[in-house]
C-alpha cells in the first residue's frame, strides 16, 4: 500500500514553517538546500552562572557539585539538528553529533 504523497508546494510549506518554528526557538540557521529540501540549524550552548552556582554548592554542603557539573558539562554544549523532508515529502528532524 502506497502513502499519499505531498505535492512539491505543500512540502516545502511545511519545510519552510519548521525551520521558521526553530529559528524562534533559539537556533541559528547554518545551512539551507531548497532543492534537496534539507537545512542545518544550530543552537550555542548557555552560560553557567558559576558564581551562583558556588554559592549553592556551599548552602546545600556540596550536594549541588553534581548538579553544577552536569549543568557545566550539558548545558555548555553546541546542538545541531538536521530538519528535512524524506521522498515521501513527509518532514522528519534528526540531531547531528557535534564533535
Amino acid at each position: 500500500m502506497k502513502k499519499n504523497k505531498l505535492s512539491k508546494e505543500q512540502s516545502f510549506q511545511i519545510f519552510s514553517s519548521m525551520i521558521s518554528k526553530k529559528v524562534r526557538n533559539g537556533f541559528t540557521l547554518e545551512e539551507r538546500n531548497d532543492e534537496f529540501l534539507f537545512a542545518v540549524l544550530s543552537r550555542g550552548g548557555k552560560v553557567v552562572n558559576h558564581g551562583l552556582n558556588f554559592i549553592i554548592f556551599c548552602l546545600t554542603l556540596g550536594l549541588w557539585s553534581f548538579a553544577w557539573l552536569y549543568l557545566t558539562i550539558e548545558a555548555s554544549k553546541q546542538k545541531k539538528i538536521l530538519v528535512a523532508i524524506d521522498e515521501d515529502g513527509l518532514p522528519f528532524e534528526e540531531r547531528c553529533l557535534v564533535a
